[in-house]
């Protein structure tokens, strides 16, 4: 068992709660980004900028049991599918039942944005954030060791 992390985007207390929790449980921590990230971590995979090119990784990376951390609903949906548990910065877990909502959200605010309107991005990080995304690791882990 493993935690990645999708780390092109993810927030740098998400990223050490990561690495905490993960030595705590004596599991590695693999943290995948583009190189235009500078990402110190034992188990860092660098990518080309390549459009999807972290995805891909993470996605051949990714077996069974792993917990996955990311934001993208794309990638969560495909990696639910390999039985891999998926967790958002924010804490939540994805679903299988709600990904097809989450994903036709995704289209209706995409096609909005081609369109010219404007959509709201996610509201700011708060402390409240880092405490429930680390108490639902720390149960995803407790549960899966």
């Amino acid at each position: 068992m493993k935690i990645i992390v999708d780390a092109d985007a993810c927030p740098k207390n998400v990223l050490l709660i990561c690495c905490q929790q993960g030595q705590t449980a004596g599991i590695p921590v693999y943290t995948v980004a583009s190189c235009a990230h500078e990402i110190e971590n034992e188990f860092h995979i660098c990518v080309d900028n390549e459009p999807q090119a972290a995805d891909l990784k993470i996605v051949n990376l990714a077996r069974p049991g792993d917990i996955i951390v990311t934001q993208d609903w794309g990638l969560a949906a495909m990696l639910l599918g390999k039985k891999a548990v998926c967790l958002s910065p924010t804490g939540s877990v994805y679903e299988p039942g709600k990904m097809d909502f989450l994903l036709e959200e995704r289209e209706v605010k995409a096609k909005l944005r081609r369109n010219g309107k404007r959509t709201k991005g996610p509201r700011p990080r708060s402390l409240a954030d880092d405490q429930r995304f680390a108490a639902s690791l720390a149960q995803l882990l407790e549960q899966s060791i």
